[in-house]
């Protein structure tokens, strides 16, 4: 039985019980048309889209980000993890939004990177790709999704993809998964690359340490960045590696370096959005080279004890926060009650 019948019979009972002296119907006026699309128009806190760019951009493509790179323009890219923060990094130019694993931490609040699942990954993208109009998208491959064979890797990929509905993927490694990058390139499925750090392979490495700062350790991020090239990388990110190593790297290359602790010679930046927002309480340790440009926490904090207070004090909802009825439709529905209780006693 349906919410409506149920409640029109509720009232039914609740206005013709009394065996005293039955009430009459109230008298229900039909909305005219302007009034039903007054109504229609009015929208909940549940909308699901926000308003569209002042100025909408071209959708960003890897052509786009090709161009960029050969004009020497730093490619500004930075993570999202959910709709909200999608919304806002599309709205504030990015050129290329990521789903980032380290929505394990930001987002669901577990240890490390190693933790989130595949299908955990898809559901972030899914939901990022459905605000980001004009950012080019890429989805993380979280641990354990492409480490055991190249096939693992491209099924792992179609799925981000299909699924996630991303535009491209991204994959920590160099030499050793070079096979694997080659398989999913040669899928159609366009791979970003991530050597120096890999936050995925911390406790093999001895933790989130500095790559790079040896000759031989140099060489081997060189190798790397080389090695996911020749794969078919469209482009490389480059995590906690020293500046001039960074720089130098990228002028060996020919793809778009995308720097993340590696100085300013990348040919671009990227940045987890919840640490350079500020989105967590003062104390929370941030790596070096994350620069805070807001403090979301604080704004946050201070709008909801406003909240708060306000409810305690019964300041909020104002008049201008409730929806009017006319007053002789509640003087007849209040009429109503009354007497249904004087007649009922």
């Amino acid at each position: 039985m349906s919410r409506s019948v149920t409640a029109s019979r509720s009232l039914r009972t609740y206005f013709y019980s009394s065996p005293k002296r039955p009430l009459s119907a109230p008298v229900v006026t039909p909305l005219c048309a302007s009034s039903q699309s007054q109504w229609q128009s009015r929208k909940s806190s549940h909308s699901p889209l926000g308003n569209p760019l002042a100025s909408a951009r071209k959708k960003v493509t890897i052509n786009t980000l090709r161009a960029l790179h050969q004009k020497d323009d730093p490619i500004t890219m930075i993570t999202a993890h959910d709709f909200p923060s999608a919304h806002v990094a599309d709205h504030a130019g990015m050129d290329i939004v990521l789903v980032g694993d380290s929505l394990a931490m930001v987002a669901l609040g577990m240890e490390d990177t190693s933790e989130v699942v595949l299908e955990e990954m898809i559901l972030h993208c899914r939901s990022v790709s459905r605000a980001t109009k004009a950012a080019f998208t890429v989805g993380d491959l979280p641990m354990g999704s492409y480490e055991i064979a190249p096939e693992q890797a491209l099924e792992s990929a179609i799925k981000v993809v299909k699924e996630g509905r991303v535009q491209a993927v991204k994959l920590e490694g160099g030499v050793e998964y070079a096979t694997t990058i080659e398989r999913i390139t040669r899928a159609g499925i366009p791979v970003l690359g991530h050597v120096g750090l890999t936050p995925q392979r911390q406790h093999s490495i001895g933790g989130f340490r500095v790559q790079g700062k040896t000759t031989l350790g140099a060489l081997k991020v060189l190798e790397d960045a080389l090695a996911v090239q020749a794969a078919g990388c469209f482009a490389v990110v480059i995590e906690a590696v020293p500046a001039e190593v960074a720089a130098l790297i990228t002028k060996k290359l020919k793809i778009p370096t995308i720097g993340i602790g590696a100085g300013n010679g990348c040919s671009g930046q990227v940045l987890v959005q919840a640490d350079m927002s500020g989105n967590f309480p003062p104390g929370r340790f941030l790596p070096k080279f994350v620069k805070q440009y807001g403090n979301v926490w604080a704004e946050s904090m201070k709008a909801i004890e406003a909240y708060k207070s306000e409810v305690k004090s019964r300041q909020y909802p104002a008049p201008a926060h409730t929806y009017p009825m006319p007053p002789e439709e509640y003087t007849e529905f209040e009429r109503l009650i009354e007497s249904n209780r004087d007649s009922t006693a």
